[in-house]
């Protein structure tokens, strides 16, 4: 009887273990592990931007707040101008329609700047030719 020798896998470097992993296996095990890590990423990303939106809620918040203020405090400031010009003698009434025309001039000033700035806006044109330009060549191509 003659006992023919059969290499074991061990001895047979080019034949995987059944300790060793497939690569069938070793691409699901990636592909679980992408997949954990990306929810794990945006679960991140979810809790990061609560916290932002939350500040940046609070700091609109404060923001709008201070602009109130600052609106009581015009107004306080337009009585005291008021009264200030009274102290010359003129009727209260008219100091108060003093600082009203004052205003309406500062706002009329403001208007005037901001209406020119507008005049100077202009269309994209480089943007525009380009895209047309892009155009063409995709109706050629």
């Amino acid at each position: 009887m003659s006992h023919a020798y059969v290499p074991k896998p061990a001895d047979r470097p080019d034949l995987p273990s059944k300790d060793e992993p497939t690569i069938g296996k070793l691409v699901a095990d990636a592909s679980r592990d992408v997949s954990t890590l990306v929810r794990s990423e945006i679960a991140l990303a979810k809790s990061e931007l609560k916290v932002s939106v939350k500040a940046g809620g609070v700091g609109i918040a404060l923001f709008a707040v201070a602009a109130f203020i600052g609106v009581l405090a015009i107004i306080m400031l337009s009585v005291a101008i008021a009264y200030f010009i009274h102290m010359t003698g003129l009727h209260l009434a008219f100091c108060f329609l003093i600082v009203f025309v004052l205003y309406l001039l500062i706002a009329g000033l403001f208007a005037l700047v901001g209406l020119r700035k507008v005049k100077q806006v202009r269309a994209p044109e480089r943007a525009i030719h380009q895209a047309q330009e892009m155009k063409n060549i995709r109706k050629r191509g």
